[in-house]
């Protein structure tokens, strides 16, 4: 039997080791570089501020020209090309843009209002058409197809940023910086394996990295196995050494009983990534339709948005986006300014820096009001809500504080996580998420609060590892080409020596 280990863990190697060593090395730049995305701090920076002359057709004109028979789920009022535009969402179709002005509806941009888009994101830097693509090594995120085709603006500015703008809306979707494309290459785009993306091979993609990685998480098991084995710790082999072998495959052996197990957490951590065979989403998410009290009639909300846009700028507030929903009921009206901040208006009341603790209490209950309601106001992060770098998988997500986390006893054991400066749901954490926040968040990225608040103490840890599993992998990789070297320099001789 221990022969067939060997033969598992030396075949699985000479296969999975320079992945492995890719790994590692694309893990630890992606630890400072991120794939590329517009974050919703760059989204707002770029725009201008809500003008109230000329502004704007009604909420109920804006619905009658979305075409659609069923209120929206959400609506704003941004800016696309220097102008007001309504953006109303609807659950399963595409996004209805209506022009603020006219009322005219777009259902696609040309060449040229792309780059009116472009130059609305950086009015003074000088722009060049780079073209119209479907998906490209910057654009495979799926979040992005409702905008595809992607036009392309490469715009000559100190970061050489790349914009990608939705030919279907107009907006800017994405921006890829020089530093970024670099970075990207020995970073997310191999650790992802993204050259299967976007080809005829990406009906495999998913696959190939679950696989891929069940492999390696066997193969480094079968080796660390292997190697307490043969490790002797109070007696020596011949050579002097607790180890049997020698030159590169002792540095294999001992560098693998020493960071084998964290090698093993991050192969396994990176398998659960991809959530294999629905592993953390196996119970329906928890309906929260009714958090919100009432649909997005118009008739719901009593002032119009130029009356909005005076009230807000009147108490020194400048907004470059409007949000309007309904909370338990009742209407509002989020605004948004080009550092992020918001304000809130509560029905016809005036302007708050953020909503009454009793109405998302409310709100929160009507979700689920047979079931038993559990509610704490965080007002620090903990384990299950906390902030990351923007760069990070999921760092460019709000997460504010003091936030409402709401427990309820449904089959999934959801939490809410409730911000009360706009009253949206931040997120909806199962408790399949939650394992997964384990397996693969704390696993993999080492999210943990004693850490990530004491940097660079993260950053040496993680690094200091990733090279102890970069040796172990690039050990593996020598001695696997030695191995298949060997091999055909017998078969070769054997060749030679054979009768004709």
């Amino acid at each position: 039997m221990k022969r067939y280990l060997f033969l598992w863990h030396r075949w699985l190697g000479i296969v999975l080791c320079l992945f492995m060593a890719m790994w590692f090395i694309s893990g630890v730049v992606m630890m400072y570089v991120g794939y590329p995305k517009l974050t919703p701090r760059e989204h707002l920076a770029h725009l201008p501020p809500l003008q109230t002359t000329g502004c704007c057709i009604s909420l109920a004109e804006a619905q009658r020209s979305a075409g659609r028979e069923q209120p929206p789920d959400s609506m704003r009022l941004t800016s696309l090309r220097d102008e007001a535009y309504f953006v109303l969402g609807y659950r399963g179709a595409a996004d209805a843009v209506i022009n603020a002005r006219s009322g005219e509806r777009v259902s696609s941009i040309s060449a040229a209002q792309a780059m009116q888009a472009a130059r609305q994101f950086a009015p003074d830097v000088a722009l060049r058409a780079a073209g119209l693509v479907d998906e490209d090594v910057w654009t495979h995120s799926r979040g992005l197809d409702a905008d595809r085709p992607l036009y392309r603006v490469q715009l000559q500015d100190v970061e050489q940023r790349l914009l990608y703008i939705s030919s279907r809306t107009g907006a800017v979707v994405r921006d890829a910086t020089h530093n970024e494309r670099v970075w990207n290459w020995v970073g997310a785009w191999i650790h992802w394996l993204y050259p299967l993306r976007g080809n005829w091979l990406q009906g495999a993609w998913h696959n190939t990295v679950v696989y891929l990685s069940l492999a390696a998480t066997v193969m480094a098991l079968l080796g660390m196995w292997l190697g307490v084995m043969r490790w002797r710790g109070k007696r020596r082999y011949r050579n002097g050494s607790h180890s049997p072998y020698q030159g590169v495959a002792r540095w294999h052996h001992v560098v693998g009983l020493g960071a084998g197990g964290l090698l093993v957490c991050w192969i396994f951590s990176g398998l659960m990534s991809m959530n294999p065979w629905s592993v953390f989403s196996r119970t329906a998410p928890l309906n929260t339709a009714a958090y919100s009290g009432g649909e997005l009639t118009p008739q719901a909300f009593t002032q119009s948005p130029a009356q909005l846009l005076q009230q807000f700028q009147a108490s020194g507030f400048v907004p470059v986006e409007l949000t309007w929903r309904r909370v338990a009921g009742e209407p509002v009206i989020v605004a948004q300014n080009a550092s992020g901040a918001s304000e809130v208006v509560l029905g016809a009341g005036p302007v708050m820096q953020r909503l009454p603790a009793e109405l998302l209490e409310r709100a929160a209950e009507s979700v689920r009001p047979e079931g038993e309601v559990r509610k704490e106001w965080l007002n620090t992060y903990d384990f299950y809500y906390y902030a990351r770098t923007e760069h990070s998988m999921l760092g460019h997500l709000d997460k504010p504080l003091p936030v409402l986390r709401v427990r309820f006893d449904d089959e999934a054991q959801t939490w809410l996580h409730i911000d009360p400066r706009s009253g949206e749901i931040l997120s909806q954490a199962t408790s399949g998420r939650r394992l997964s926040r384990v397996l693969f968040a704390l696993l993999h990225s080492w999210d943990w609060l004693p850490l990530l608040q004491n940097r660079p103490l993260w950053d040496v840890l993680m690094i200091g590892f990733s090279i102890g599993g970069l040796l172990i992998s690039l050990t593996g990789t020598v001695m696997g080409w030695r191995r298949l070297r060997r091999k055909a320099v017998h078969a070769k001789a054997r060749q030679r020596s054979s009768p004709p």
